[in-house]
């Protein structure tokens, strides 16, 4: 029995099915989060308490450094209170973005260290400059992008090995590190994520309830912004409802910001996009529900006939693969992480993220063909299960690295 260590900001995050199933293998596993959201079997949840703010007069260039840091010294605390109770991890498995890694090999010297590099900033043909509506500023930039990597940059050299979930994510990371990294996706259950003939989706309080077969184009996200293709996709929409007459689009997603810029001050990207079309579309077939529990998520995907996911060349959502896993025909944007995954007319259909014409053309086609797009379907759940089901592909993986770096069986 192994005693492991895992730490998230937002525990469990991507490790909401390995700590369990290590937990269940027999070893000891500990969590530290900022929140603790118990509810992972065999797993003993454990906060961290940051002591302070970053200071309102920081460099500019250092506050969101000086905000990992005092992550890192608070997840240090925690770590020593740990080793007072008597335990000492063998291993830590820690995603290093907000700063949480800093000082693990400093509290716990003879602990193997796994770090998940999702993303590192500022590499060519990346997110920033992506899309020229939203330009950024030159060398003031980039100055902001190295210093965002400050804390990714001292995992990489303190980890004993890492994890990337894609392959393009991967070769985001410097050259030099990439051979201590392995490519494994977070992982799908893809037995309980699977089509379903009988699934309905209901709004009762439009009045409306969708079954598989109807005109139902979907468009799914933690918050509707720029980085995953909002403005895109609304910009299209006028041109699809006015051929498809009988068509209703579904949007999921919060009001806030996960990634880039915040909307003007006062403002919500939502609102701006939809006002920018507000005239042109007709608001009973355009429903905005939200962020959806779970369940009801996957019966809205288990029903569309069109599943679009855009995004920037950026962290590839969960979102894109649950839908393919679901047997979605998947309409996404040509833009590296996606093209990790779907391929041009076998396992879905890729647009340019820019093209406005070619992703209406691309929605109206996927509702012209409903009944006769199983192939493509079918192929597009066979990726999920081929590259990405948790109990064949991804926990094998991991426990497949960890025993490997253990010297034993994990």
């Amino acid at each position: 029995m192994r005693n492991i260590l895992f730490i998230h900001q937002n525990f469990p995050g991507q490790f909401r099915h390995l700590a369990p199933a290590l937990a269940q293998a027999g070893h000891r596993v500990v969590a530290l989060g900022l929140n603790a959201r118990p509810g992972l079997k065999g797993v003993d949840q454990r906060t961290y308490a940051v002591q302070r703010r970053p200071l309102a007069e920081q460099h500019l260039l250092l506050r969101e450094s000086e905000a990992k840091v005092l992550r890192g010294e608070a997840c240090a605390a925690a770590m020593l209170a740990l080793a007072e109770e008597g335990f000492v991890p063998d291993l830590v498995i820690c995603n290093p973005a907000w700063g949480e890694a800093l000082y693990v090999k400093d509290v716990f010297p003879n602990a193997a260290l796994v770090c998940l590099m999702e993303f590192f900033y500022g590499t060519p043909d990346a997110d920033v400059g992506f899309d020229p509506e939203f330009p950024v500023g030159g060398v003031e930039s980039r100055m902001r992008q190295r210093m965002k990597n400050m804390a990714l940059t001292e995992a990489l050299m303190a980890m004993d090995h890492g994890v990337a979930p894609t392959a393009w994510q991967a070769s985001r990371l410097p050259a030099a590190f990439r051979p201590r990294v392995e490519v494994i996706f977070d992982g799908i259950d893809t037995q309980a994520l699977r089509p379903d003939p009988l699934a309905r989706f209901d709004m009762p309080a439009r009045g409306l309830s969708f079954g598989v077969g109807a005109s139902v184009i979907t468009f799914v996200n933690r918050n509707l912004e720029p980085y995953r293709g909002y403005h895109r996709f609304m910009r299209a929409l006028p041109s699809v409802l006015a051929r498809c007459p009988d068509a209703q689009v579904v949007l999921v997603g919060g009001d806030a910001v996960s990634y880039g810029a915040p909307a003007p001050k006062g403002q919500t990207w939502k609102q701006i996009f939809l006002d920018e079309v507000a005239g042109q579309i007709d608001p009973r077939r355009v429903h905005f529900v939200g962020q959806l529990p779970y369940a009801d998520y996957l019966r809205l995907l288990q029903v569309s006939a069109a599943h679009v996911y855009l995004t920037y060349p950026f962290v590839l959502s969960w979102s894109c693969l649950e839908a393919m896993s679901l047997g979605c025909h998947v309409i996404g944007s040509r833009t590296a992480p996606v093209q990790d995954y779907i391929e041009d007319g076998v396992n879905g259909h890729l647009v340019d993220f820019f093209d406005t014409r070619a992703l209406a053309d691309a929605m109206v086609q996927a509702l012209e063909q409903r009944g006769q797009d199983a192939a493509l379907r079918q192929a597009a759940r066979a990726t999920a299960v081929a590259r990405c089901d948790l109990h064949t592909q991804c926990l094998p993986q991991w426990r497949s690295l960890l025993s490997r770096l253990m010297g034993s069986p994990v």
